[in-house]
């Protein structure tokens, strides 16, 4: 997960030079646009699916979202061109392609909340591995569809982390079971990302209590009660 530590001198030298930029003039944010032709993109040093470099776009265009929204003047005085918006993209883009898409999220609300200052890629970078390292959360494609496959009683069922298994109660087991992925995805990850970001802020989710199974060692029967069973499947059986 080590993709990159402040002690890279290329790195810095590049964050340095986007974010010394002092003219405060208001741009558009910009997208960053994949390559429909293209079947997998290398990035980093993972190959990427076109759906999975879908993702990581999106969510690489909603984390500079975030960041104009909470440092206006500083965002637009360091990017003051679309030409280093999309270079700094394309940046976050390179070092941060090992990670899920949620955890980049997630890492860009932690920082926002501590930093005054428009985060580099390496403060980024370290909130992304300390997200993956510490915590077991599954990304929301995988937590949906571990959800909906959870045998009964849901709370007997091996979860990943108690996050899904609230993000489905949540949602409504029933409703889940019953209704197609377009219809209840949204509804389970709005439930999810919540629980999420409740674990990100230091949230303790209750446990989740198992149901008591049934004894199934029942007490032997007597040899009076094993005549009786069998006169009564030799009658059904008509033997």
């Amino acid at each position: 997960n080590n993709i990159m530590k402040d002690s890279n001198p290329l790195l810095e030298q590049v964050a340095q030079k986007i974010a010394k930029s002092q003219t405060n003039l208001a741009t558009e944010a910009g997208h960053l646009n994949s390559n429909s032709n293209n079947a997998s993109s290398q990035t980093g040093n993972k190959v990427l699916s076109a759906e999975e470099k879908e993702h990581l776009i999106d969510s690489i265009n909603q984390s500079f979202e975030l960041l104009r929204l909470n440092y206006h003047h500083l965002y637009f005085s360091a990017y003051k061109e679309l030409e280093e918006l999309n270079f700094a993209k394309r940046l976050w883009m390179e070092s941060l392609s090992l990670f899920n898409p949620e955890i980049i999220l997630r890492a860009v609300h932690s920082v926002i909340k501590t930093s005054d200052y428009l985060p580099t890629i390496s403060q980024i970078v370290r909130a992304c591995t300390e997200l993956s390292t510490d915590m077991s959360l599954p990304n929301v494609h995988d937590a949906y569809r571990q959800a909906c496959n959870a045998p009964s009683p849901k709370t007997n069922a091996t979860w990943s982390h108690p996050a899904v298994y609230y993000a489905g109660k949540q949602s409504d087991w029933y409703f889940l079971a019953n209704n197609t992925e377009r219809v209840a995805f949204p509804v389970f990850k709005a439930h999810y990302e919540k629980l999420c970001q409740q674990v990100i802020d230091g949230v303790a989710l209750s446990d989740i209590m198992p149901l008591a199974l049934p004894n199934k060692e029942a007490d032997p029967l007597s040899k009076e009660e094993n005549i009786q069973r069998m006169e009564k499947l030799r009658k059904e059986m008509g033997i």
